[in-house]
């Protein structure tokens, strides 16, 4: 009888031990992201549009008596801000992959996609690429949550510019992070 309890015993404490190497736990969840790619010239068409709705602001920057508000993943909202209590929205800086945004002097540095743009904003409604470093930022492989799954990228269809939340019932996502 002894030796059965100290058996049992043993049997007890060892299945309650986890083991280090044991598989990440599987979202729960039904939600996943599909890459969203652009063509090396839809990236690199930098170009002034009209102004669009802020949706998701990034940075900002004043300078002068002009208001930069980055649209994360989009480009830039340009608005008059000679009265701060009223800004007006005049132009949107279309820069496709854009994250984030500095500004010295007359010059406005973004990233596009995985390139670092110099553009020269000295007159705001008419900016000028004036360089472009290629591939100074690496790839988008994965979205930027964890603990989620993914369509796999598939480079063959251009650069990541964005992920895009869907539903797994709809799509084959093999990817995990």
């Amino acid at each position: 009888m002894k030796k059965f309890l100290f058996y049992s015993s043993i049997m007890l404490l060892l299945s309650s031990c986890i083991l280090k190497d044991s598989p990440p736990e599987l979202p729960t969840s039904n939600d996943g992201y599909l890459p969203i790619y652009l063509s090396k010239d839809e990236i690199e068409d930098i170009s002034i549009t009209t102004p669009q709705p802020l949706i998701s602001a990034g940075k900002i920057y004043i300078k002068d008596q002009y208001l930069f508000v980055n649209e994360v993943g989009k480009g830039v909202h340009i608005f008059d801000n000679k009265d701060p209590k009223n800004p007006q929205k005049i132009a949107f800086l279309k820069i496709p992959g854009n994250v984030d945004i500095a500004i010295s002097g007359n010059i406005l540095y973004a990233d596009n996609a995985r390139d670092l743009v110099s553009i020269n904003i000295s007159k705001p409604t008419e900016p000028k690429v004036i360089d472009r470093q290629k591939d100074v930022f690496e790839s988008q492989n994965y979205p930027s949550v964890s603990n989620t799954r993914f369509e796999c990228v598939d480079n063959t269809k251009g650069t990541v510019i964005g992920w895009q939340k869907v539903s797994m019932n709809h799509y084959a996502l093999n990817c995990y992070r």
